[in-house]
């Protein structure tokens, strides 16, 4: 999230995501409606099936990296859905090959999934669902929660909450049920990022990336990683740490309590306002990140970042392999968050998609776009 929002606007929003949800039809997980092409007005409902389980679709990069990406394809989806329903405030994405589907998260005001379709295919994105995340009936979701990363692992959704500086709003990993969106656990972050004077999560700059990491070795189970936007106000100026959730073998992560690890640092580009806000794997032992810096009156700089992994238990920081300015190569400037490997284009051709938190600003957009690495015929050496 990069601007503070509106109490009455979240308010509104939650009324109306509970009316929508009233009216869904009863053969739809409580809470979870159907939903209609935006563009056309109410339609046929969304399809039924189970939502889309963790499945990871292999990341392509720029070949040698300094032939950097492409802008393929940018698009603008609605701010209602056909039912009225404000939407926006996206902060993550997850792209299911299996369905041809895209889950976006939006921080508006408690969360919610919305699962689009027909992206694929080259036309318009349809919202089939749209599910708020809501108190379980042994957890409850703080009064705000700023939800800012999702990954889907073991038939659940896992989401990095922000957070702010204080203990109404806290910065916390949280697991929701699928496919009706109810609370099952949540954990606070470790010591070193609780606020306290001159230590912890800076406000505003929390967690705001979560992804899973591959196992390594067979039969290990896979861990979540999640990375701070900003530094933490004990840590140079500059980094941000990184943390891992991990399981022990023969755990299964659907009712295991995940335990955190320290995981490094990544290094920021140089000068102020610099910030993280996602990641991806991005090979065995790298990682893909999507910074962003704004400036006053309306100036977006977006970058990507290639980085090695830094070791597990330790707390040096990483420098990247390879920068990529998105700006320089048509990429509208906005407020993007989300990264997640992309459907193929119509030539065949690997994308990467990334999603834009609207704010609910005037000036800012609901965008997708979808970039592909540029692989020369005849370039030197092997591609990654």
């Amino acid at each position: 999230m990069a601007m503070g929002r509106v109490g009455l606007v979240g308010i509104l929003w939650s009324l109306a995501l509970l009316c929508a949800g009233a009216a869904a039809p009863g053969s739809m997980a409580p809470g979870s409606m159907p939903l209609g092409s935006p563009a056309s007005g109410p339609g046929t409902p969304g399809p039924q099936a189970p939502w889309p389980q963790a499945a990871e679709s292999s990341l392509s990069l720029p070949c040698p990296l300094g032939a950097g990406w492409e802008v393929a394809r940018q698009l603008t989806l609605p701010r209602h859905a056909a039912t009225g329903v404000a939407i926006g405030g996206f902060s993550a994405a997850h792209w299911t090959p299996a369905d041809n589907s895209l889950l976006l998260l939006s921080d508006l005001p408690s969360g919610a999934v919305t699962r689009w379709g027909g992206l694929a295919t080259g036309g318009t994105p349809r919202l089939l669902e749209l599910t708020p995340l809501r108190s379980g009936p042994h957890r409850a979701l703080p009064t705000a929660m700023d939800g800012e990363g999702l990954v889907p692992l073991a038939g659940q959704w896992w989401v990095a909450s922000e957070g702010r500086r204080s203990a109404e709003r806290p910065a916390q990993l949280l697991r929701f049920a699928t496919p009706d969106g109810t609370l099952l656990g949540a954990w606070e972050l470790p010591a070193p990022w609780q606020p306290g004077e001159g230590r912890g999560l800076a406000s505003n700059g929390g967690p705001e990336a979560l992804m899973l990491l591959p196992s390594l070795n067979r039969g290990e189970s896979p861990s979540l990683l999640m990375a701070a936007e900003l530094p933490l106000l004990q840590d140079p100026p500059g980094q941000v740490r990184l943390l891992r959730w991990g399981w022990s073998a023969g755990d299964d992560p659907a009712t295991a309590t995940p335990r955190p690890t320290p995981q490094g640092a990544l290094e920021l580009p140089p000068g102020e306002g610099w910030g993280l806000t996602d990641l991806l794997a991005a090979g065995p032992g790298r990682l893909l990140g999507l910074l962003r810096r704004f400036e006053l009156p309306n100036r977006w700089q977006i970058r990507l970042a290639l980085y090695p992994l830094p070791a597990a238990g330790s707390l040096d920081a990483a420098a990247p392999l390879a920068t990529w300015d998105l700006i320089a190569i048509g990429l509208e400037p906005d407020n993007w968050e989300a990264l997640s490997p992309g459907p193929p284009l119509a030539d065949g051709r690997p994308t990467l998609l990334l999603a834009s938190d609207d704010n609910l600003s005037p000036l800012q957009a609901n965008r997708l776009a979808l970039l592909t690495p540029r692989r020369p015929a005849r370039s030197t050496g092997p591609c990654p």
